[in-house]
């Protein structure tokens, strides 16, 4: 093996500029990276982890960021100082990235196969009849089913875990010497989570591949990673290999990231509580089209008679895998996507309203969508982001407006100083939560939560989890909790519904279905994720 790592973080110091002032975002950071190695770098939402895996390809605005000291080097050679077309020879190519947000990645204008047909084309010049074959056999590999039928399928028309598989296959499609992998699985369901990291291992092996693996979640560290780099506010509090790291961590900081886990359980609704939501037997579907004219042949059923009632104060839960119809049924619900059935919301038959007619249940009914990147506008700052809802629906003086977002910041743990910058300048999880802060400033009745802690830390996850409780009795608030995480949907949900492929499995209230399932497929997700959680202690 040679003594010249294959990448080396040498003392480098990131910062981002602002009206003239500096704020130094990473601190002196040296980590190192051989070849065929896995290095995780872990740490809560906004400790650096995703600035230091942007800077490695310098993908980060350069107008805005400065590197005050330190380098980077891919075998030896400085990234920080290479020329344009020297990072063009290696960026995708030799140091490939799967991106934390998929949707943002991924271009929505193109099909799925002109997107791969892309990277091949630029790194291997092969033209896309000659690139189709790698292309499906590289989607089959990362588990999109029948990749053959979906090469003309768009971004949109995939789910949050077959966008991700599509990154994956992206990324490793030039077969690089070194992955970055940044939050690769966060919108997996534990089953399909299981697959992705067992394919990255055997592409590692194969390969000789090196990874950089940023993730907040610790059960997957432990069974992917060689070794491990915590991070907290831009700096590495310890560097250690992965058992040392699991058996005697060395800093206090590492001991409460192990020691972080979603907790407690819903307050019980009152009996008297009346029903706020009443959705009775939902489907949605899709026009499948063939042909040289696009006609549709057939409707594929992405969701199906979906039933259930919903209290004020009353959380439920949607959990199953990628592409069961949980999204889906949560657009159905706001009215954004078509459905047949009936939805009922406090009293109010929604189905037959036509878009001003819905207009004033859009304050009392607000979401958290999955990927807070692609549901924030990039153009608007904070301040503008949170404030728009108030805008639209309430009639307020500037300054009330300004008061109503610092307080809705601080709400959700956010430092209202930042309000004036861009979504850019803010990592995954704090861009969830304000996602989350512009929900609940209307003081909404009904908040659809889509994931809502999926790129958060375990840390920042439970404290989230305890603001949506906190929030739930001081308003009455309730909730429709998509998650694949299920410990979050058992310590905030009252009844939950299980999907599979937009069927209904198995629903009911919480509590008896964890303990005691009825379904082999229930039984299944919830053997999955206890392995997980026996895995990470």
């Amino acid at each position: 093996m040679s003594h010249t790592p294959l990448l080396s973080i040498e003392n480098l110091d990131i910062a981002f500029r602002h009206e003239g002032q500096l704020s130094t975002v990473v601190n002196d950071l040296s980590l190192t990276l051989s070849a065929g190695e896995t290095l995780a770098l872990v740490g809560e939402s906004g400790s650096g982890k995703s600035v230091t895996a942007l800077s490695i390809l310098r993908l980060l605005r350069s107008q805005s960021v400065v590197y005050p000291q330190g380098d980077i080097l891919y075998q030896g050679q400085s990234l920080l100082h290479a020329s344009e077309p020297a990072l063009r020879k290696i960026r995708g190519d030799r140091i490939a990235m799967i991106f934390q947000e998929p949707m943002v990645s991924l271009n929505p204008l193109h099909t799925i196969e002109k997107q791969l047909a892309e990277v091949l084309s630029l790194h291997r010049g092969m033209r896309r009849d000659a690139a189709r074959k790698e292309i499906i056999q590289c989607l089959d590999r990362v588990g999109i089913a029948q990749a053959a039928s979906r090469l003309s399928d768009f971004p949109h028309q995939l789910s949050g875990g077959e966008r991700q598989r599509v990154m994956i296959a992206m990324a490793i499609l030039t077969q690089p010497n070194l992955l970055i992998a940044d939050e690769p699985t966060t919108a997996l369901d534990v089953s399909v989570q299981a697959q992705i990291l067992s394919l990255l291992q055997e592409l590692k092996q194969e390969l000789g591949m090196a990874m950089l693996f940023i993730t907040h979640n610790l059960r997957i560290v432990r069974s992917i990673a060689d070794n491990v780099a915590v991070m907290r506010e831009g700096r590495c509090v310890e560097y250690n290999a992965r058992e040392a790291l699991f058996t005697a961590p060395r800093h206090a900081y590492t001991q409460q990231l192990l020691q972080a886990e979603p907790k407690g359980s819903p307050r019980p609704v009152p009996p008297e509580s009346p029903v706020l939501l009443k959705v009775e037997n939902l489907g949605v579907g899709f026009p499948v089209r063939r042909g040289l004219l696009r006609r549709t042949v057939s409707t594929k059923m992405a969701l199906q008679g979906l039933s259930f009632t919903l209290r004020r104060g009353e959380s439920l839960g949607l959990v199953g895998e990628s592409g069961s119809g949980k999204s889906t049924t949560g657009l159905a619900l706001l009215r954004l996507l078509r459905s047949q059935g009936g939805i009922e919301f406090d009293g109010q038959p929604l189905q037959s309203l036509n878009r001003k007619a819905m207009l004033p249940f859009r304050s009392r009914i607000q979401v958290v969508f999955q990927d807070p990147y692609s549901a924030l506008n990039p153009r608007l700052n904070v301040m503008q982001i949170i404030a728009e809802g108030l805008q639209v629906h309430k009639r307020l003086s500037e300054q009330e407006r300004e008061q109503q977002v610092i307080a809705a910041m601080q709400e959700v743990g956010l430092d209202p100083q930042t309000r004036h910058r861009y979504p850019t300048e803010f990592s995954g999880g704090q861009r969830q939560r304000i996602a989350i802060a512009r929900a609940l400033i209307l003081q909404p009745e009904l908040v659809i939560l889509d994931e809502p802690t999926s790129s958060l830390d375990k840390s920042v996850q439970a404290q989230i989890l305890q603001l949506l409780h906190n929030l739930q009795q001081r308003y009455g608030l309730s909730y429709l909790f998509i998650s694949h995480d299920l410990q979050v949907v058992r310590s905030l949900c009252h009844q939950v519904i299980v999907l599979q492929s937009g069927k209904v499995i198995e629903q009911g209230e919480c509590e008896k279905l964890f303990t005691r399932p009825e379904q082999p497929y229930t039984q299944q997700l919830l053997a999955l994720a206890e392995a997980n959680d026996g895995q990470q202690h």
